[in-house]
């Protein structure tokens, strides 16, 4: 839910120069006076939030002093993982469903309202921190709805041009015993707004994670996966330097 009418929050204090994370779609939040005019059990699904993502930034910023910027509204109602000018930034349709009370939305109303304090903010709040790693968590489904192809992995890394932290995190992962992949069916390299804006744009090295949601069903789940990440962002950063 929107605190003071913020369409993020932020849990945690940064230390200069240590890790950072963001969560963009953690949220399933609609404000009342947005209508999206979608089945109540849709805002439970994946194409309203990424399942199990708030409880493991949560817990990062709690329990392993990794601090959080999360967003607070449902990317149905404004996506924060796009650019402004991508059509889905307020989605009419999602994974085959459509979302009629978006067709012949106001975007720049949105855009206003949501999308752009919470990249004003996430910019100010990352030049302040001056992050050695920026985490950015996801999850993704089994199988999309409105397709075939099993995912199969456990988790994913995607990236852009970047990939120096996300090769050493595959590995690490792998060695943790989980299975490991480059994100599909698509990559960092055709979706990757937030890590591209915010990350790449500034030589900030960074993680984009997906967990398979099943993963982070539960409590213990999320907070199995906050440990292990924490573990491996560490070792990543640490790698970068040489070490």
């Amino acid at each position: 839910m929107m605190i003071d009418d913020l369409p993020y929050r932020q849990v945690g204090e940064p230390v200069p120069g240590k890790i950072v994370c963001v969560a963009d779609h953690a949220s399933n939040f609609v404000p009342e006076d947005i209508p999206i005019g979608v089945p109540p059990e849709l805002l439970e699904a994946h194409i309203a939030l990424d399942l199990g993502i708030e409880g493991v930034a949560d817990r990062l910023a709690r329990r392993h002093a990794v601090p959080a910027h999360i967003a607070c509204v449902s990317r149905l109602v404004c996506d924060m993982h796009r650019n402004e000018d991508d059509p889905a930034v307020v989605p009419t349709s999602s994974d085959g469903h459509l979302i009629p009370g978006n067709i012949g939305a106001d975007i720049e109303s949105r855009l206003n309202r949501f999308h752009r304090p919470y990249h004003t903010e996430l910019a100010r709040w990352l030049d302040a921190a001056r992050p050695e790693l920026v985490l950015a968590l996801h999850s993704f489904t089994p199988r999309l709805g409105s397709k075939a192809e099993e995912r199969p992995w456990e988790v994913a890394l995607f990236y852009n041009k970047d990939d120096s932290a996300a090769q050493h995190a595959m590995r690490l992962f792998r060695e943790e015993g989980l299975i490991v992949g480059d994100n599909e069916p698509y990559s960092g390299k055709e979706l990757n707004a937030t890590m591209d804006r915010h990350a790449e744009a500034h030589g900030r090295p960074y993680l984009a994670i997906e967990i398979r949601q099943d993963q982070i069903a539960t409590e213990a789940d999320q907070a199995r996966w906050a440990a292990l990440i924490t573990d491996i962002a560490n070792r990543t950063a640490l790698a970068l330097k040489g070490g």
